[in-house]
């Protein structure tokens, strides 16, 4: 039977890059409806109803597409519904959460200094995105869907908000993710339970003989906006676990929310294009602001070193017991002989400004906390170091193995 860890890896592995490749199918028929939602032509011939039509060459042939803001008179027989990538991105991104950052709470999920245990950041972790659609859900039913660039700021204001509140108990990269998490479960539940909805109300309607009303229409072109720009911050978001310089900085919730305005200014020059508005240059040169202002923010200062007492205090029983398992000792020479010059509060590696994922073998505690990480990645396998860049022996690496067994083999 293989070891938990390794299957716990391997699901977290394949759960991250179904995640990915579901985001890049939803990435893609983001950009593509934008287009045809703005960017119609409006040719004199066009029947009854229709908002305008576009004609697009592709490899496999020429498209011609129309577009009705309510419905045209006779609805066809088959209908395509377009949500299953919105739907597969977010079950994938649920699963990445729970196989990798509830089941390793004290490793992944918490910070060292977080008041809470790992079963009040679980509950945190959970209740936070249902509660970020309710209130997200109540602003879109107020009086500002009328008004709706106050309703964006408040948006935006709220994503901010939370990605503060989030680096407060959560590690970095566990921050980001939430972010990522916590907007994307607004975005699908806008498809799940406000977009395709209405739109099965009109259709409904249409085939039912009545006329359809026009506000489910707008309340869905009012949600799907609000998705069309979150899409690319959400990406990012995705992707940031792979980004020091994003994540391990005291500051990485505000770079969060800066992402949030490139997101905005990128999309505004990309719709005004295909709306045929003009072309808004401006729109790259506050981009490239904002993105310098990011790397500013990513420099200014990596984590402090923490007080190892505290620290230790907070270790879990686990990982107490990995601290008075056999070899630890040795274990602590191989990994400040063969790691620690780069996952340390200040790097000692040229070119390095944080430790890599922000992960820090500096203590005892350090180690307790990465231990089926050291595990899995510098004595299972030889992906640490790099390259093997500091001479790691087999002998060590077999060191490594037989601590952490010990260690959770122990009562």
């Amino acid at each position: 039977m293989p070891d938990p860890a390794i299957l716990l890896e391997w699901a977290g592995f394949a759960a991250r890059w179904l995640h990915v490749i579901t985001a890049m199918a939803w990435i893609g028929t983001s950009f593509y409806f934008i287009a045809l939602d703005l960017g119609l032509r409006r040719a004199p011939d066009l029947p009854t109803g229709a908002q305008g039509e576009e004609w697009q060459v592709h490899g496999g042939g020429f498209y011609h597409i129309r577009k009705y803001l309510v419905a045209p008179a006779q609805m066809p027989d088959h209908l395509t519904w377009f949500k299953w990538e919105s739907y597969a991105t977010w079950l994938s991104g649920a699963a990445l959460l729970m196989l990798v950052y509830w089941t390793s709470a004290d490793l992944f999920l918490l910070s060292a200094d977080s008041p809470l245990s790992a079963t009040q950041g679980i509950a945190l972790s959970a209740g936070s995105l249902g509660l970020g659609w309710l209130i997200y859900d109540q602003l879109c039913k107020s009086r500002l869907a009328a008004r709706p660039t106050w309703l964006m700021l408040l948006l935006f204001a709220l994503l901010t908000a939370m990605g503060w509140a989030y680096a407060q108990v959560f590690t970095g990269r566990a921050m980001m993710l939430h972010l990522g998490a916590f907007t994307a479960t607004i975005m699908t539940a806008n498809v799940f339970l406000i977009i395709m909805p209405n739109q099965r109300i009109v259709v409904a309607d249409l085939r039912a003989g009545r006329k359809p009303e026009a506000r489910y229409g707008q309340i869905a072109k009012l949600r799907s906006t609000h998705n069309n720009y979150l899409t690319l911050p959400v990406i990012f978001l995705m992707l940031s676990n792979h980004y020091p310089l994003a994540f391990a900085t005291p500051y990485n919730w505000l770079i969060a929310s800066l992402v949030f305005l490139m997101g905005v200014t990128i999309r505004h020059f990309f719709n005004t294009l295909h709306a045929r508005r003009g072309r808004p240059w401006w729109a790259w040169g506050l981009t490239a602001l904002i993105f310098a202002v990011i790397v500013w923010l990513s420099a200014l200062g990596g984590p402090t070193p923490l007080d190892t007492t505290t620290e230790t205090t907070r270790l879990s029983p686990a990982q107490t017991r990995l601290t008075e398992a056999p070899g630890f000792d040795t274990v602590q020479e191989i990994v400040a002989l063969r790691c620690a010059m780069c996952h340390a509060a200040e790097p000692l590696w040229p070119g390095l400004i944080h430790a890599p994922k922000g992960v820090i073998l500096e203590s005892p505690a350090d180690l307790a906390r990465q231990a089926r990480a050291l595990y899995l990645h510098a004595g299972l396998s030889t992906a640490m170091p790099p390259a093997n860049l500091t001479g790691m022996e087999l002998s060590e690496r077999a060191t490594l193995i037989a601590w952490y067994q010990a260690g959770r083999a122990a009562p």
